[in-house]
């Protein structure tokens, strides 16, 4: 009697989920990171009432001895508070995905049968939509106060359109530094001591001219001033399409150079 011998057939490899599965996983992963603020609500507050006491220490604490009154300050200001908003809500990015990294929770979703992008993608997806929330926030709360649009829903639009375009490149940063610190609370502590002097250095808050001339060479160059510069011009009226460009060249930069870094340093970690 012959005995027959039984072979293992070769396991076929996996096969990788396709754009189009990638992409449903990713808004599933963005809506798991939003609903997360039910569970935690101090996020939500970070994200609204520290922008609102800026506007609001801002305008009537300094606007009458920068501008004469509140009101000609706020619409200096209002645009610079939000480019500020919008590059300290970026290191929130970082936050959440040290955080994820650390618990182990990236490493479990990696686990399972998902594009490997698509938890990454959903963060900072999630992190954008939280960018609009704080965004239309800073601006429903200065037309309280008197802020007015100088070119209507078009220029309101395109404001919204160029500063998320601008955050989502700014965010490969905070992505790099949650993927190289070990704890959350070192990716605040990078976010303090480069987005503050980052924005103070800028024309976010005062003109330029009334810096001293050494430091508005630096100002003149700053990505704050230039993308604060073209949200006054979609906002509130004037120059446009310069500061727009040079926007979204240091957005293309920021990108081109964080994010194949930030990608390698993931791959590294997990």
């Amino acid at each position: 009697m012959t005995a027959a011998t039984l072979t293992a057939a070769p396991l076929a490899p996996a096969r990788r989920p396709g754009l189009a599965a990638g992409l449903r996983h990713t808004l599933t992963l963005a809506w798991r990171s939003l609903v997360q603020i039910k569970h935690n609500p101090m996020e939500l507050l970070d994200l609204s009432i520290q922008p609102v006491m800026f506007v609001l220490l801002f305008t009537y604490v300094f606007g009458g001895a920068i501008s004469g009154t509140p009101g000609d300050y706020l619409k200096f200001a209002l645009p610079g508070i939000i480019v500020q908003n919008a590059f300290f809500a970026t290191m929130t990015t970082g936050f959440g995905l040290n955080n994820d990294l650390t618990k182990g929770v990236f490493d479990r979703l990696r686990a399972l049968p998902i594009a490997r992008w698509a938890p990454l993608a959903g963060r900072i997806l999630a992190d954008t939509v939280k960018q609009a929330w704080s965004v239309s926030l800073l601006v429903g709360v200065g037309m309280i106060l008197g802020f007015r649009l100088g070119n209507g829903v078009v220029g309101l639009l395109g404001a919204f359109a160029l500063l998320l375009a601008f955050s989502l490149a700014a965010s490969w940063i905070s992505v790099l530094v949650g993927v190289l610190v070990s704890e959350p609370d070192k990716v605040q502590i990078f976010g303090f001591m480069v987005i503050f002097p980052l924005t103070f250095t800028s024309n976010a808050f005062v003109p330029t001219d009334t810096m001293p001339s050494w430091l508005q060479r630096w100002v003149e160059v700053n990505p704050v001033t230039i993308l604060a510069d073209a949200l006054r011009g979609l906002l509130v009226g004037g120059p446009v399409a310069g500061p727009a460009v040079q926007a979204m060249i240091w957005a293309a930069a920021l990108a081109a150079v964080f994010a194949p870094l930030a990608v390698r340093a993931l791959r590294r970690r997990v």
